[in-house]
């Protein structure tokens, strides 16, 4: 049976100009399982703590709703159950997996990047020859994260996408990252020698697949990174 392992981040803090609390972003975790899971495929939730904590804007019916509101809602779903399994980066052994999935949220910028752990899991899995992939502001994972093979970073000279610019802007949290010293996606892309893809619009489903190295630019995006996933795995 095919193996993904998914991350969420375990960062939950006060984040937005209006004091709500960034975290997961629903959608972007519960989608892509949906999808896994329709393909037989087994899914263990991680985190750098073994907790996490929802984004405020992700539960409004903007982005959750549908039968992903329904998986949300229904305790018994095979996504709350499988949340209840959710383990520790620590206690994670990479080769066990063919898939790396990076969920996202702004929290991930507070763990991903510091995640020996979780950074560790993905270089293995892509070491081994499995699918590393990372929605949203999911692909922070990659900064500082080299290749066990060539000791280069693992995006270098490839093409990633992830939220853009705009968006921040939009959002108007690009001031916060800024005092923060959060880096941008491009920015990550950039300083890890790999090529940006922007999307047409901020809030565009687009996704750019680069041999086995899969990312998504949004929470639109959540159901496309998972086919693609799904896709780049079995053609591999």
């Amino acid at each position: 049976m095919v193996k993904v392992l998914l991350a969420l981040t375990s960062a939950h803090p006060a984040f937005y100009p209006d004091g709500k609390k960034t975290g997961v972003f629903a959608i972007e975790a519960i989608a892509p399982f949906e999808i896994f899971k329709k393909k037989g495929y087994d899914v263990q939730f991680v985190s750098d703590t073994g907790s996490f904590g929802y984004d405020d804007y992700s539960l409004l019916p903007d982005f959750l709703n549908g039968e992903n509101k329904k998986a949300f809602d229904d305790p018994n779903s095979e996504y709350n159950k499988a949340l209840k399994n959710i383990k520790k980066s620590s206690e994670i052994d990479p080769a066990d997996y063919d898939i790396f999935f990076a969920s996202a949220g702004h929290g991930t910028y507070f763990d991903y990047p510091t995640s020996k752990h979780l950074q560790n899991s993905l270089a293995q899995i892509y070491n081994n020859g499995g699918v590393v992939s990372a929605v949203c502001h999911g692909p922070i994972i990659f900064k500082d994260l080299l290749d066990i093979k060539t000791g280069k970073p693992l995006i270098k000279g490839k093409k990633i996408t992830g939220f853009t610019e705009v968006g921040e802007e939009i959002l108007g949290v690009a001031s916060i990252m800024e005092k923060d010293n959060l880096l941008t996606i491009k920015q990550v892309a950039d300083k890890e020698g790999a090529t940006y893809v922007a999307p047409a619009g901020p809030w565009d489903a687009f996704t750019v697949t680069d041999s086995r190295i899969v990312t998504g630019v949004n929470p639109q995006s959540a159901v496309k990174i998972a086919e693609d996933v799904v896709t780049a795995f079995e053609s591999k």
